[in-house]
């Protein structure tokens, strides 16, 4: 989750593009969104302008380093569609275009992580019904097996002590095992602050690092 500076360049014309562009002022095309953080400064109106472009089908390829790909994949524009979404807060939404673009590139780790995400649709974990946490620890123990990130680890720890402790439930391991290990990967204050913004509940004291 942590930031990402990468140069982007419009797949269709070639331009130049500031990372927070979802729409080449050039030729009009809309960039397909390679990391959530492309969207974090995006105004409402530019996340559902570039909805409507990517429903269209009227898509560029944001790249990095150069290397233009003028025929992004249904992946590509589905992860997009994911990401603006979320956003804007429309859950359901987003985990619709999120599940589409796992089956259509399973090894990206931040799909699931932000598919997880979106199961929960602004709410604490307590909140949300048990077939939603199971299936959102199931997506991040998927993001995992791809990518050992601290950040999914503390998520596990957040929905385990949220739902889980607070409710008596026993889960194995605990949210302090999933702590731990969120610690021992390297998990960033950054981090924690952009996923309880994300999440859109209060950090949680027992789970400061």
């Amino acid at each position: 989750m942590s930031t990402q500076v990468v140069d982007l360049t419009c797949g269709g014309c070639g331009a130049a593009l500031a990372p927070a562009e979802v729409k080449c002022k050039f030729c009009g095309r809309a960039i397909v969104i390679s990391s959530f953080n492309s969207v974090t400064q995006m105004t409402m109106p530019d996340l559902k302008n570039a909805v409507a472009e990517y429903q269209k089908g009227n898509c560029a390829s944001a790249v990095s380093g150069g290397e233009a790909n003028s025929a992004p994949s249904d992946g590509s524009i589905n992860f997009s569609m994911a990401c603006c979404y979320l956003k804007l807060k429309l859950y359901d939404k987003a985990l619709e275009k999120f599940e589409a673009a796992i089956e259509d590139n399973f090894d990206n780790s931040e799909t699931y992580f932000y598919a997880a995400l979106s199961l929960l649709k602004g709410k604490k974990a307590y909140l949300t019904p048990m077939n939603n946490i199971k299936k959102a620890m199931e997506y991040v123990d998927a993001a995992l097996a791809i990518e050992n990130r601290g950040i999914y680890s503390y998520f596990l720890a957040y929905l385990k002590y949220d739902f889980f402790f607070r409710k008596s439930l026993r889960v194995q391991p605990s949210y302090l095992d999933e702590l731990n290990q969120a610690v021992a990967n390297g998990v960033s204050q950054f981090d924690i602050d952009q996923l309880f913004a994300l999440l859109g509940v209060e950090k949680i004291e027992r789970l400061a690092i």
